[in-house]
């Protein structure tokens, strides 16, 4: 679980509506008819825009927003440093062994790549592959969250209008026109919401998320091709800390 995501989410909409509740009734700002041309124009108009099968893959997605967990970076480097120390002393057969401790699918699949013999270049060829559908796939959940953002704020304005199409048309009852104008207002207020508090957060976070685990997997690939090279450890060490600000790099060696 990410806290920041949780405590970012929690804390923005419980100021809003401790907010929204100190000036009056919280009722005031529950409409239906808003909610419905916000929250269905918004999921309609994106259906336009993508095909059902990408957006239905949001779905999936956004469990990274809240519960994706990368392996620290320099646990990563003292794992291959182990890795290709074994591979030396032992030749690289014996990292067959190690594929027990290995629970993530992209580095247990370099591995078994390298242990099965393939070359260097080939082994590139196809990881760099999965790196870019990761990428892809990241980059198409957060440009759909940021397309949704932008949309929720039309359809509210198109709601505002709507309203206000019914305010002028009452314009003979006076008592009409608080409540109509209150009306008009609020699916605006729905668009921004959804939009500022809900969609561009998730994108932006789906993006951080995206580079994460790029970078990770890039930092897998430069160690199972230094361990299918025959690389020093302590050579493999020093490429993979090039990866980290200087006051992280932690050497295993002493």
């Amino acid at each position: 679980m990410d806290l920041a995501t949780v405590i970012g989410i929690v804390s923005a909409f419980a100021l809003v509506l401790i907010a929204m509740t100190l000036g009056g009734s919280i009722l005031m700002f529950i409409d239906i008819p808003s909610m419905l041309i916000v929250v269905g124009g918004t999921i309609g108009v994106t259906l336009v825009n993508y095909p059902l099968r990408d957006v239905l893959k949001v779905v999936g997605i956004v469990k990274h927003v809240f519960f994706q967990k990368l392996v620290g970076v320099p646990q990563i480097i003292a794992q291959f440093v182990e890795f290709a120390t074994k591979a030396r002393r032992e030749g690289i057969l014996a990292l067959e062994g190690s594929m027990k401790e290995v629970d993530d699918p992209f580095l247990s699949k370099g591995l078994q790549l390298t242990i099965d013999g393939l070359e260097p270049n080939n082994i590139k060829e196809i990881l760099e592959t999965e790196i870019d559908y990761v990428a892809e796939r990241h980059r198409l959940g957060a440009e759909i969250f940021l397309t949704m953002g932008t949309f929720a704020p039309a359809l509210g304005m198109i709601g505002t209008l709507i309203g206000l199409v019914q305010m002028l048309a009452n314009l003979s009852d006076p008592s009409t026109i608080g409540p109509a104008m209150a009306v008009a207002i609020i699916t605006t207020f729905y668009g921004a919401v959804l939009a500022n508090m809900v969609f561009l957060p998730m994108s932006g976070k789906l993006k951080n998320r995206s580079q994460e685990e790029v970078m990770v997997k890039e930092i897998m690939l430069n160690g199972i091709l230094s361990i299918a090279r025959g690389d020093n450890p302590r050579v493999i060490e020093q490429k993979l800390h090039s990866f980290l600000p200087p006051a992280m790099r932690q050497s295993v060696f002493k």
